[in-house]
């Protein structure tokens, strides 16, 4: 299930987007954190379709708010490792927005610093395409790793 995690702008103190945080309810153990799980879904392949959901219902949600006139600035999608290694992430990201109505500006996808380094050229030639279409990108847990602010300069 996905919940949404509200941003708030510290200037003004209003809501400028959600993050949406993928939780699995286990019908034995209850509510387990992606801590529990999301390693097992990477080593298993299974993670390329859960962020393919998680990504598809995120986008949904965002377009229902918007046609209802809210103005619930960007949804925040967290992008693993092996979703930013594949090559069909793109293909996959267009799809989902044009299937949902969900325009480019309206979505966020969060690179984490580690993913980013561990194939820094295919993942700028991604973040560059994803630029391309108009998708927001931050990046997750800088400065957890190697990298420094000057790094940043080399990143679309």
């Amino acid at each position: 299930m996905l919940h949404y995690q509200p941003q708030i702008s510290l200037k003004d103190g209003h809501v400028v987007g959600f993050e949406s945080l993928v939780r699995w309810r286990h019908p034995e153990l209850g509510g387990l954190a992606p801590d529990q799980f999301i390693a097992l879904a990477e080593d298993s392949g299974l993670i390329l379709p859960l962020g393919e959901w998680v990504l598809r219902t995120a986008c949904r949600q965002v377009t229902q708010w918007y046609s209802e006139g809210k103005n619930p600035g960007r949804v925040a999608v967290n992008i693993s490792a092996c979703q930013l290694g594949d090559y069909s992430l793109l293909d996959v990201v267009r799809t989902v927005l044009r299937e949902t109505g969900c325009r480019p500006e309206w979505l966020e996808l969060e690179l984490t610093e580690s993913s980013i380094m561990t194939r820094t050229q295919q993942a700028v030639s991604v973040m560059s395409k994803l630029r391309e279409l108009g998708v927001q990108l931050a990046i997750d847990d800088f400065g957890t790793g190697y990298s420094s602010l000057a790094y940043l300069r080399q990143l679309p």
